[in-house]
Parts: structure tokens; C-alpha cells; sequence
């Protein structure tokens, strides 16, 4: 049924994609944590990719999701950012990919008006609504 071409170049196909798979998770575990919020372990990289993205849309004026992100963060817990208020949070998924809307999930990176990032947050292990700071 099948060629005796189609079936080495399907095997091949898998192991290409199986290899690059292999790479991605061998570099994320060269690097270093930057902020761990639960369990999730995030890089720089992913902290620089959440702030740019949030920092663009807050340019612009625009949001995504139905929680309208990024929107103002207002600190009640009363962390001890580097930089003047006021302060913006945008979702970081602990999936690595970028927040275009729906489930925010339970991380959050904080940035100022300048667009310099600030902290991470995380619902996770926080009573109510609140956030702890992710360490």
C-alpha cells in the first residue's frame, strides 16, 4: 500500500520533530530560573517575551481576553518593585507561549509606564484574589 519511499521519509519526519523537541527541552535546562511562581520554572526569555508583548499592547491601547490585559496593577499586596508606579499586569503562561486571550492562567509579570519589567506574580498559594510574589 505504501511506497518503499513514503515510509522512510515519514520516519524521518518523526524523528526530525522528535529531535528539535529534544533540543528546545536540553537548552531551557541550561538556563537559569529567573522567577519560579508555583512550580513553573521561567527564564529570562519568557519573562522578556510576556513584558514586550504586554508593553506593546499597552502602547497601543489595546487588550486581549475578557480580563483585558494588560491592565493597571495596583498592589494592594504592597510588593517592593524596583520602579515608580504605576504598574501593569500581563498573564505569563506556564505553557511558554504568548497570552492572546482566554484562560489567563495563574502568572502574572508586572511592568511600569516605561515598560521595565518589575516582578512576577502568582495566584498560586495566595488567599482569595491576592498574589504572592513569585521567588
Amino acid at each position: 500500500m505504501f511506497g518503499s519511499k513514503i515510509l522512510p521519509a515519514i520516519f524521518l519526519a518523526i524523528v526530525n520533530v522528535s529531535a528539535l523537541a529534544v533540543e528546545k527541552v536540553a537548552t531551557r535546562q541550561d538556563q537559569t530560573c529567573v522567577a519560579t511562581c508555583g512550580k513553573v520554572c521561567y527564564w529570562q526569555e519568557d519573562i522578556d517575551e510576556a513584558v514586550k508583548q504586554g508593553y506593546s499592547l499597552h502602547q497601543s491601547g489595546q487588550t486581549v481576553g475578557s480580563n483585558d490585559y494588560p491592565h493597571q496593577y495596583n498592589n494592594r499586596e504592597g510588593f517592593d518593585f524596583p520602579g515608580q508606579a504605576p504598574y501593569y499586569e500581563f498573564p505569563i503562561l506556564s505553557s511558554f507561549d504568548p497570552y492572546d486571550g482566554g484562560s489567563p492562567g495563574a502568572d502574572r509579570v508586572v511592568f511600569n509606564e516605561a515598560g521595565d519589567y518589575q516582578g512576577a506574580i502568582t495566584h498560586t498559594g495566595a488567599s482569595g484574589n491576592n498574589f504572592v510574589e513569585c521567588t
